[in-house]
């Protein structure tokens, strides 16, 4: 009789072919010194923080939960005058505070 081997969770497009749907920020957008991400699957209380790519390091004067208990939304992160021009990343964090999710890389100038 043939033996299964392991189960392996597969990702495509965001998605675990295997068990639950991974949580994804799909778009942002820049203006006037206002991000806006849009994101699918983050449930409420997640955390958002804009992260400088180069050191790693989260700014947390940039901190947004969600706020709505939809888990398809947009947030907006106001970007105070200290954020100096380079490339970032925003992380989210579950209510555990585990990475969730993570955008792609953007430049803000």
């Amino acid at each position: 009789m043939p033996t299964a081997g392991p189960t392996v969770a597969v990702q495509a497009f965001g998605i675990s072919i295997c068990g639950r749907m991974k949580p994804i920020i799909s778009s942002i957008e820049i203006e006037n010194r206002v991000i806006v991400a849009k994101y699918q699957r983050l449930m409420v209380g997640a955390k958002v923080v804009l992260v400088e790519k180069a050191s790693g390091r989260q700014l947390p004067e940039t901190v947004t939960r969600v706020a709505s208990p939809v888990p398809v939304g947009a947030l907006r992160i106001r970007l105070p005058d200290a954020i100096e021009p380079g490339t970032y990343f925003l992380k989210a964090l579950n209510g555990h505070g585990e990475d969730a999710a993570q955008s792609t890389d953007f430049e803000i100038g």
